[in-house]
């Protein structure tokens, strides 16, 4: 028999979903079994993003496009992969990903200006490409230009829509929390055969 979620709708006469039922019909090996599975899974993912962060040399290197100032570059819900290599100079017309000192969330734009001086330091200015204006406005009080220190990571390629699903999960938390339930729920439940 395959394991599986019942639910029973109230008032539906319909059939009765165990949510439960598999679990206390497991001994406590295929428990624990069950158990390192899903801890296996996370660990594995876990692994995953931090062998990219060492690849790619962002401490990001997979963001997902939250709004429309770069488009028709990028659109909302646009999947970014980014690196960060620290000898590559920034140059005007790059996209990056920043950082700015007061705000949780990376930026993406595009350098529209750069100065260089003499020692190798490097000042830039971004500006979305849908955007009216430079993003000094969006800069700390004070700060006119980025520095190489505030830059998350450079653009390299993307996936178009494929980070809608990380939106509607931050729009909809009680979606994103159904949708991890059911997830694990189905880790923890699916036996092999």
């Amino acid at each position: 028999r395959a394991a599986g979620l019942w639910f029973r709708w109230p008032g539906s006469g319909g059939a009765a979903m165990d949510l439960f039922g598999d679990l206390r019909r497991m001994n406590k090996r295929q428990l624990y079994y069950q158990v390192l599975n899903f801890a296996m899974i996370v660990s594995s993912a876990l692994m995953i993003w931090k062998g990219l962060i060492v690849v790619t040399g962002s401490e990001s290197p997979i963001v997902v496009v939250l709004s429309g100032s770069m488009e028709p570059a990028f659109h909302r819900g646009d999947l970014l992969f980014l690196t960060n290599f620290h000898d590559d100079p920034i140059r005007a017309g790059e996209i990056v990903v920043f950082k700015v000192e007061g705000r949780d969330i990376p930026i993406v734009h595009r350098v529209i200006k750069v100065h260089e001086k003499g020692n190798g330091n490097i000042k830039f200015l971004t500006k979305g490409d849908n955007n009216e204006v430079d993003d000094r406005g969006l800069y700390k009080e004070g700060q006119n230009w980025l520095e190489k220190k505030d830059v998350v990571g450079r653009a390299r390629g993307f996936l178009p829509y494929v980070g809608m699903v990380t939106i509607i999960m931050n729009d909809y938390p009680k979606f994103k929390y159904a949708l991890l339930a059911v997830m694990g729920a189905y880790v923890l439940l699916k036996r092999e055969s």
